[in-house]
């Protein structure tokens, strides 16, 4: 058994492992043969295990999995990219008459057919939708933000089993 004294100075503290070595090795010397081979190899076995769990399981898992993260991120910054230039592009373009903007979103209105409804209000407009599914909704947007250069300011949409329905409402004349 090893016993520490509770003193705080350096000179204590290195007596102190000096006596726990002694100690220890004492007891490595009164085992056998066999036993000593038994706590090497027990200790061999721990050591690779801690070794494999800290050092090369999390390294090879990361190589495992970079190839498909760096797919995945590469993808995203493409995108990124594609709506900055996108965005730039709007920027650029020239502006849109108060009159040519509203009649290019009555005709995007119109394209929909009976799922929507457009109300004009100064430079706000509210488009009411009534089932209309997904790529008519992402068209439709699409083609109000290039063609009238409106933008959406606010959406209450719930989705239905046959599409969105609810209110989006536009503004005229900016990017």
């Amino acid at each position: 058994m090893v016993r520490f004294n509770t003193s705080t100075s350096g000179d204590g503290l290195a007596a102190q492992l000096r006596h726990a070595r002694a100690q220890a090795l004492g007891q490595w010397q009164s085992l056998g043969e066999r036993e000593r081979l038994a706590v090497a190899s027990i200790g061999v076995l721990l050591g690779l295990t801690l070794a494999w769990a800290l050092l090369l399981g999390p390294a090879l898992r990361t190589l495992k999995t970079a190839p498909a993260e760096l797919e995945s991120l590469e993808l995203q910054l493409q995108q990124m990219q594609a709506q900055a230039q996108e965005a730039r592009t709007l920027r650029a373009a020239p502006t849109v008459p108060p009159a040519q903007a509203q009649a290019a979103l009555k005709a995007s209105v119109d394209h929909l057919g009976a799922v929507a409804r457009l109300t004009l209000t100064g430079d706000r407009a509210v488009v009411a939708l009534n089932g209309i599914s997904t790529p008519a909704l992402q068209g439709f947007l699409g083609e109000v933000r290039s063609a009238a250069r409106a933008r959406p300011i606010e959406a209450q949409l719930t989705r239905g089993p046959n599409g969105y329905s609810g209110s989006i409402v536009l503004s005229l004349g900016e990017v």
